[in-house]
């Protein structure tokens, strides 16, 4: 393993912020879960989650926009959530927190209503038709979400992936889910300016080599 990734893993762990628990103590019971607001954040403000939060990028660009809200960042790659947890930590901001985990565990994670809004920034696509019950906007993930976020939560979605938004917009349609905003071109879409300010990382990857952005948004019930 690179000694500069080695080198970002053992930071992670002086952050107060950043929380990479293992598997077992998520089963033996998350010390986090169901006290984000009372043990963390120390307010009872909504809280935004970003699922796939890479750099953190959006997370932290979204808790300096938003100080009235908590966000928190989730990602499986420690190494790049690194960035997100050092930028927010010099920034002072107190509204921020990262985790180091999958997106499959998040009812370890969090309590029953916990969450008020969700973020999907650039997922993986899983053209594969197999793997697109792992997609995560599939009736498998959208029930994982239910199980964590509050009765009316919102979900947001960009993606570039002309696949995986028609899926999902699919998905929303059999579930019979309100769509509240929908649009093939974001760049082009009045009144969503806002969502188009904070780009990821690899956002501004895919619009370097001409990637259109798309972007919805919908209830989960």
């Amino acid at each position: 393993m690179p000694k500069r990734k080695l080198q970002r893993f053992a930071e992670n762990d002086t952050f107060p912020h950043f929380f990479q628990p293992y598997y077992h103590q998520l089963i033996e019971g998350f010390e986090m879960k169901g006290r984000w607001r009372d043990d963390f954040f120390k307010n009872q403000h909504p809280i935004t989650l970003e699922l796939g939060c890479g750099k953190g990028e959006f997370t932290t660009g979204l808790a300096a926009r938003y100080p009235e809200r908590n966000f928190i960042g989730i990602d499986i790659k420690g190494a790049r959530m690194w960035r997100g947890a050092k930028t927010s930590l010099e920034a002072g901001m107190k509204n921020v927190a990262f985790v180091r985990g999958s997106a499959e565990h998040l009812n370890f994670i969090f309590d029953n209503g916990e969450v008020d809004e969700l973020w999907i920034t650039f997922p993986d696509p899983l053209p594969n038709k197999p793997k697109t019950k792992k997609r995560l906007t599939s009736p498998l993930f959208l029930e994982r979400y239910r199980q964590i976020a509050k009765p009316d939560a919102t979900i947001h979605l960009k993606t570039d992936n002309d696949g995986f938004f028609e899926y999902s917009l699919e998905v929303i349609h059999e579930q019979q889910l309100p769509l509240l905003a929908c649009t093939f071109d974001l760049d082009n879409e009045a009144g969503l300016e806002e969502v188009a300010a904070i780009r990821t990382y690899y956002e501004a990857m895919f619009r370097a080599k001409g990637a259109i952005i798309k972007y919805l948004k919908f209830k989960l019930k």
